[in-house]
Formats: C-alpha cells, structure tokens, sequence
C-alpha cells in the first residue's frame, strides 16, 4: 500500500472509528462522519455527482508537512495533521463534481473549542489556496475586529517564513502576502478597519470567529464577491457564543440541520464539522471532553488545561459562561457578565405535560422595587413550597404617558405583557403607589397566600413604607449593597440551575432576567449592577430583594456561614 493508499485508508477508518464509538464524538461529529462513509459508498456509481480525488487530499498533506507548529507543546516540531484534520481538510479538498471536476463544497462551517489548532488549519488552507492554485488567487481573512483578522494572518507568515523553500518566492507588504509566480494574494479584512471586502473578488474567504460578529455583513460581500469565480470556498470557523441574536447562531442552526439525518434540510455544497458536548453530557466528566476538543485532548497538557479551567469556572460561577462555550464549545443564551444562564431559566418555566404545583395556602415573600416613578416600578414573590423548591412570580406597573415611549425605546413588547396580566398601566405620567398596594392584595387573596414580609430599598420609600405599614404589611428594608444581596443572588441561580425555581413563563420577567447584568468585588460577592444592566431590570431586582427575608426566616443559621454550593442541602432540609 502506498502513501496515498494509506491516506484515504485513514480517513475512512477514522470516520469509523467515529461512527461505531471507538473515538469518542457528539452527534453531530458522528453524523459528519456518517455522511462522509455514506458519499465514499455513493461515489463508486457513475451516477454519482460527486467523486473523491484522493490525489488533492495528498497534495494538501504534504504541504502541511513543510511547515513547523508555531506553539503550544510541539512548537518547532513538523506539523503532522492529525486524523481529526485530515478528516475535515480531506472533505473541502477531496469532494469534487463529477461534471466539470470543481469543488463540491463551496461552503464549510467548522466549530471547535478554543486551542484546537483552529489558526493553525485555517493558515495552512490560506496558503495552499495562494500558492498552488492554478488561477491568481484573492484570499481574505475576515475577523470583526483588527486584531482576530491578524492572529491566522500573522500564524500564515510565521508558517511560510520557516520554510526555506519558499524564501524569495512570496512578498509581504502593507498588510498583504502576495506570491510572486501566480499573483495571489492574502489579506486580512475587519470591520474595525473598515476593510470589510467590498470591491473584491475573493476565491477563499475565512470568516473567523463568527460568533463575535455583530452582524452578517463581512459574509455577504464575501459571498457576493465570489459570483465570479468557478471554484470558490468560504470557510467559517469559530467556537460557540452566548448571543443568540448574532448571525452565528443562525448559521450554527442551520448547519446543524444539514447534519441531522432527520431533518428535511440538505446542502450539498456545505461542509459541516460541529464539535461540542451534547444536550444531557456532564461537563464534570472528562470523557465527554473530546466531543469538543478532539485536539486538545490527545495530549496530557490538553487535558490538564480544561481541568483547570472548570475548577476556576466551579469556583467563580460568573466564569462558567466562559467555560461552556470556550472549552466545551456550547452555547450558552446569557451576555457577558450576564447573571443567569437563560436556558436553565426557560427550563424552569411551563412546558408540554409539565404542571405548576398546588401554591394555594402558603407563605409569601414580596420584593418591591420602586424605581423612578415615572419608570418601570415592580413587584415580585418568592412563595416557599416546603420541599426545597421555591416558585417565584413578578407583577409590573408602569405611567401610561411613559408607556408609548417605552414602546419605541425598549425592545419589549410591552403589550404582550399587559394581555398576559402582568403588566398594569397607571393613569398620568408617574405611578401611585396605591395601585401597587392594590394589586398586591390581589394577588394574595386570588392565591390565598399570606404575605409575610414586603421588602423595600429605604431610598426615597419612606412613604411608600409608611402606607404600607397603615394597610397591615409587614415592612422590611433590605440594603443594596453586595453584602445584603450576594448570597441571596447566588442562591437564586443555583435554584434555577439545579431546576428548584418554578416560575409561570412571564415574558416580562424573562425579559428582565436576560437583561441582568452583575458586578461583582475582590472577594466575589455579587450583586445585580443597574448601570450595566441597559434594559430593565426591576422584576427580578424586586425577586431578589424578596429572597434576602427568604433566606434569613426559612432557615436558622446565618446564610455567611455557608459557601454557594452548601444553599440547597442547607435550605429547608
């Protein structure tokens, strides 16, 4: 068996292994794997569109092979393409059509965790394209901002710079490498300099770290720029994000129905390799890792960094974002900072077959926050259900002048909340209080719940108190300083991340929850921070103010004796 034998005899006993569990891989890299055996199977029938031409897959082998590893643990050592990347090179470069022996793939979308040679891959594919391309190639390489675009641009100078066959073959020049023989050229492009490729005609675009984009526009004109070439290939790489609005996910959504065998969506021109743990995977279980780091995980420093990584992440809960989408490649509904991650937050609220618990007949905790007036003013319980768990609901107010302008400013449909009831509009241009006080007896006859205690930020609610106090509440000021409010804050994420919070599914507080944006000191405490926190916050802010009392009177110990992971056992037994 030759060298050429043996490559494609390695890349399908690779898919194989994938496919039949021998190396361990999520869903999605198994249904990559299986797509490739099933297309290997296809290609033997001269009905085939497609045809595999293992001789470009040699090509690209032996031109990773002049180039030495630039860091990490192997740094000056040959670069000798591991299984996993000659899998994925293998399939942009090998597919071709049948009819005129172009590329099959025109698109690829690859995700991977942070240090799996992603800068690496993406250099030695920008080079191959320049410098062997039978046509002056244009290659750009498109991150958001000035300094991602450089990382693989400078990872592709260091690479051709260290081989000295290729010395005096290729200039670089005012943020450009060009090959002298053919005119090619490679340069980065980012919208931070206003370099986004508009007026290009690119044959390769790499768009990298996706995620991080704002919007889709690098990828359009990079997309629209490639009308004009026969063989043209746009690779995205990047790692998972936690803002679901960006293109990304988008593209990340669509890319993972074009692997999923049963859905009705197919591309044939798109490549797709997603590596990340699945749904139900335990992050605790170092098995799992390879699912989203099948690189870093083939070696003993690899792994050693990911378990230091999720011990700073158990440590420091408001890391642990970090950690989901950077080292296990998931994404994760919650902004930077961002105090609840939103799909454990969603998984607490009603579902199909899932029924709220009987919340007749029970204590009550009732958080205010007054806000200004004229702004949003919110209500919110926290009603303790005896067996650990805590259901915990929000009721809002807001001046029917200031709603129109809300309407236009916020982005929340203010509407959908008062035709769900949990949103009243107060005539004028600034809330009575009475219409809190109102609805709040409400609320506890309609439920029959005795209300226990209402707590209140002191800053200009003495009256507020006072009235409070004449209509038989029970009032209690809970200060706003991080030493009040940190323990209940933490303790009320981890009851929404062990799945002990019930909530109704109120988009105003969902909304709010999203929005909430924490602070935190030296000796990590953390409060919500309301400067930070651009869009409202007020219904969980009041929630919380509620689960302070929560705390205190549902358990004897002082709540500083425990650390956050000790809350649940601690917590009504």
């Amino acid at each position: 068996m030759n060298e050429i034998e043996r490559l494609i005899e390695s890349i399908v006993q690779y898919s194989e292994d994938v496919v039949d569990g021998r190396v361990v891989a999520c869903r999605k890299h198994r249904s990559a794997c299986a797509r490739f055996l099933e297309d290997i199977q296809k290609s033997d029938s001269d009905d085939s569109l497609f045809y595999f031409d293992i001789d470009e897959v040699y090509r690209f082998y032996r031109w990773a092979r002049m180039f030495k590893h630039s860091k990490g643990v192997l740094a000056g050592k040959p670069i000798e393409l591991t299984p996993f990347q000659l899998f994925v090179t293998g399939n942009i470069f090998g597919w071709k059509r049948r009819d005129n022996g172009l590329r099959r793939f025109r698109k690829a979308y690859i995700q991977l965790a942070r240090k799996n040679a992603k800068s690496q891959l993406l250099a030695l594919i920008a080079s191959y394209e320049a410098f062997l391309s039978p046509e002056q190639s244009e290659v750009y390489i498109a991150g958001w901002g000035r300094e991602q675009s450089s990382i693989v641009y400078g990872e592709i100078l260091t690479q051709i710079r260290g081989v000295e066959m290729l010395e005096g073959k290729f200039t670089d020049s005012y943020g450009r490498i060009r090959h002298l023989r053919s005119g090619s050229v490679i340069q980065p492009l980012s919208k931070e300099a206003r370099k986004t490729g508009d007026g290009k005609n690119p044959s390769l675009g790499v768009v990298d770290e996706y995620h991080v984009h704002e919007t889709s526009e690098i990828y359009d004109v990079l997309i629209s720029g490639m009308v004009a070439r026969p063989n043209p290939l746009l690779v995205i790489i990047t790692t998972a994000g936690f803002d679901m609005s960006k293109p990304c996910f988008t593209e990340y959504q669509y890319c993972s129905d074009i692997v999923d065998p049963n859905s009705p969506i197919e591309n044939e021109e798109y490549f797709v390799m997603i590596c990340e743990l699945d749904k139900d995977d335990d992050i605790k279980d170092e098995r799992n890792w390879p699912k989203a780091n099948p690189i870093v995980c083939t070696y003993e420093e690899g792994v050693a960094f990911l378990r230091s990584e999720l011990q700073t992440a158990l440590d420091v809960p408001e890391k642990m974002r970090n950690f989901l989408t950077k080292n296990m490649n998931r994404w994760v509904d919650q902004k930077e900072n961002g105090y609840m991650p939103m799909d454990a937050w969603r998984d607490c609220g009603p579902s199909e077959g899932k029924k709220l618990p009987d919340l007749s007949v029970r204590d009550c905790y009732v958080g205010v926050d007054l806000s200004m007036k004229v702004d949003l003013t919110s209500i919110g319980g926290v009603v303790p259900l005896g067996d650990g768990r805590v259901y915990v609901w929000q009721h809002s107010f807001i001046p029917e002048d200031t709603l129109s302008a809300k309407r236009k400013t916020d982005k929340f449909d203010y509407d959908l909340a008062i035709q769900q009831g949990a949103l009243t509009v107060t005539p004028g241009a600034v809330v009575d209080y009475r219409f809190i006080q109102q609805k709040l007896k409400e609320i506890a006859a309609e439920n029959l719940w005795t209300v226990q205690e209402v707590c209140y930020d002191p800053y200009n609610a003495t009256q507020f108190a006072q009235e409070m106090e004449t209509d038989g509440f029970t009032m209690v000021e809970i200060r706003q300083g991080m030493r009040t409010l940190s323990e209940p804050t933490k303790l009320l994420r981890e009851l929404v991340k062990s799945g002990r919070l019930i909530h109704n599914g109120d988009k105003l507080l969902t909304w709010a929850v999203g929005n909430a944006i924490v602070k935190q000191d030296h000796n990590e405490n953390i409060q919500l921070d309301k400067e930070k926190s651009t869009n409202r916050i007020d219904p969980i802010a009041a929630i919380i103010n509620a689960m302070v009392r929560v705390v205190i009177n549902e358990q004897s110990a002082d709540v500083s004796e425990f650390a956050e992971e000790d809350f649940l056992s601690k917590l009504w037994g």
